[in-house]
């Protein structure tokens, strides 16, 4: 892999996750990314599953807290998290804040200086990163989808709408469905996009759907005890957004739960299973009868 520097690599679940490290041309200075590639990578292609993550997280969080391994290879799946904004650029400030600059890239391709000459972190998701994935790693490029949490999430959902020949699942867990509406994507539109609004539209999911539509249901967890629900994700704009263009949409309010990663974990499965039904890794008449079973709170048959 001439192109990449593997930092380290550990086996998991009879696959292997690893952390690189690459220049990126996109946003000009070093990024990195982790990879798990599943057993069955070792004999053939497989499909590829980006998470993007959210807020102060890298690229290990989701694969160090999330539980997704396991189900990643049982469904034989390569899974990709990039970092969430690039790092040490030497932009005056990027460090000041938790919300905006470094860790806080918002999936968002920066036009406004000192930002714009690093911080393109949607044409490194959809464009650099997946071609490097494709030319190291045994994918299949035509099945690829996209998941993500918060910010994170309003990333998938904004790179899945505007690129739906590209993704063929989309998902997430508590988004940010609404930036153009709530504090922090105030913040970083501003920002990274400057003070004229309409320019902000091309990255809010609520505008998005209402354009183009996608091509697929769209999976959503929201958990009702969030402290970021009321002021900063916004779900029921999105759901009404969806309603108005008749987007089918599976928006899941889980009681009690909050914006954590113990949140993410406990509903992981159903939103790989919502991606491995896109890929036809899993046949969706079967997919439905384990989720029944589940809820009846049986076990069911590994003959499923």
């Amino acid at each position: 892999m001439p192109n990449l520097n593997l930092i380290s690599e550990y086996k998991s679940f009879g696959g292997k996750l690893g952390f690189y490290s690459h220049h990126s041309s996109t946003c000009n200075g070093e990024m990195r990314f982790a990879v798990y590639q599943p057993p069955q990578a070792t004999q053939k292609p497989v499909p590829i599953l980006y998470f993007l993550s959210g807020l102060t997280c890298t690229e290990e969080n989701f694969m160090a807290k999330a539980g997704v391994h396991r189900l990643a290879a049982e469904y034989g799946l390569i899974l990709v998290t990039p970092d969430t904004s690039p790092r040490n650029t030497g932009i005056a400030g990027e460090d000041d804040n938790w919300d905006f600059g470094t860790s806080a890239g918002f999936y968002v391709d920066a036009t406004e200086e000192p930002w714009r000459q690093n911080y393109q972190m949607y044409s490194y998701v959809v464009q650099e990163l997946p071609a490097l994935i494709t030319a190291n790693f045994p994918t299949q490029p035509e099945k690829q989808g996209i998941f993500g949490h918060s910010m994170g999430g309003h990333g998938a959902l904004v790179c899945a709408l505007r690129n739906p020949e590209l993704y063929k699942s989309v998902s997430a867990f508590a988004p940010i469905t609404a930036p153009m509406g709530c504090p922090w994507g105030q913040k970083a539109f501003s920002g990274y996009l400057g003070s004229n609004q309409e320019s902000w539209r091309a990255y809010d999911a609520s505008e998005l759907v209402k354009k183009l539509g996608y091509h697929s249901p769209i999976l959503i967890d929201q958990g009702t005890a969030d402290k970021f629900l009321a002021e900063q994700l916004l779900p029921e704009v999105f759901e009404q957004a969806c309603a108005d263009v008749n987007q089918p949409l599976n928006l899941r309010y889980q009681e009690g739960y909050d914006h954590s990663y113990y949140f993410i974990a406990s509903f992981i499965e159903d939103h790989i299973r919502h991606h491995a039904i896109a890929f036809k890794q899993l046949d969706q008449k079967k997919g439905i009868q384990i989720r029944h079973l589940q809820k009846l709170n049986m076990r069911y048959p590994e003959s499923l």
